[in-house]
């Protein structure tokens, strides 16, 4: 079979993101803003783990990986990194060992500890954008309210059984994740969980990341999608500030 001329790259480094590149909206110096970007990852279970993939895959130049948790047996049914042999083991450097496997070209930060206030003010510090991988809202509202202050991009995503939600926060201009979500909204763990929803909703985070980075189409911002697996179908709605929101204002 020919070989495709547009896609050949040789070995200059392009050749693994042929089929990126030939995308017009991307080119060489798309996949250049790709490889120049750093996204933080918090919760590396069933969206984090297929998300920083989907990222590693895709050229992202630094991928921090945040988790303080291991590999359980519950988990093996959504979360692709992690096989038989890796339970007991922590979750951020199984993560990072195999992304690595994946494409040596992408450094990957594992971070193995809790997320609080001050460790992912910290991690923030030369961070681009953040993709939401927990499953806890506590997490979530704290990741909200610093990201808002940094002005630093936050993707979040949630999953129960065959639904799943996505939305991208960019500070200053969209609504918060609490316009949307309060305490009282909050779900008790363990949530359930179907492994294909799971892919759904981290493939649409780690393509809102992509797009804003090439600044290509239009991010979901203030915009929340669900996606319903049992009729397949996908919505989405506006969101509007909250009035009194203590994040951004409303």
């Amino acid at each position: 079979m020919p070989r495709d001329s547009k896609a050949d790259f040789g070995t200059d480094g392009f050749a693994r993101y042929a089929r990126q590149i030939i995308f017009p909206g991307i080119g060489r110096e798309g996949q250049e803003k790709i490889g120049a970007s750093h996204v933080l990852v918090a919760g590396i279970g069933g969206l984090g783990s297929l998300s920083s993939a989907y990222l590693c895959r895709a050229g992202v130049g630094q991928l921090t990986l945040v988790d303080s948790g291991r590999v359980q047996v519950p988990d093996l049914n959504r979360q692709l990194l992690y096989g038989e042999k890796d339970i007991g083991e922590s979750k951020v450097l199984v993560a990072a060992r195999k992304l690595s496997e994946v494409n040596s070209e992408t450094k990957v930060n594992p971070v193995l500890e809790e997320i609080t206030e001050d460790t992912f003010r910290e991690l923030l510090s030369n961070v681009n954008i953040v993709v939401d991988g927990t499953d806890n809202y506590r997490a979530r509202f704290l990741m909200n309210r610093v990201c808002w202050k940094n002005r630093t991009p936050f993707i979040y995503g949630g999953i129960f059984g065959l639904k799943g939600t996505a939305m991208t926060i960019l500070p200053g201009r969209t609504p918060c994740l609490e316009c949307f979500i309060t305490a009282k909204d909050e779900i008790a763990s363990p949530i359930p969980a179907i492994g294909p929803v799971v892919g759904q909703i981290a493939s649409i985070q780690a393509l809102e990341v992509l797009k804003l980075i090439l600044h290509l189409g239009k991010p979901l911002g203030g915009e929340l999608l669900t996606f319903d697996g049992s009729s397949l179908t996908f919505t989405k709605v506006t969101i509007k500030k909250r009035e009194g929101c203590s994040v951004c204002g409303g």
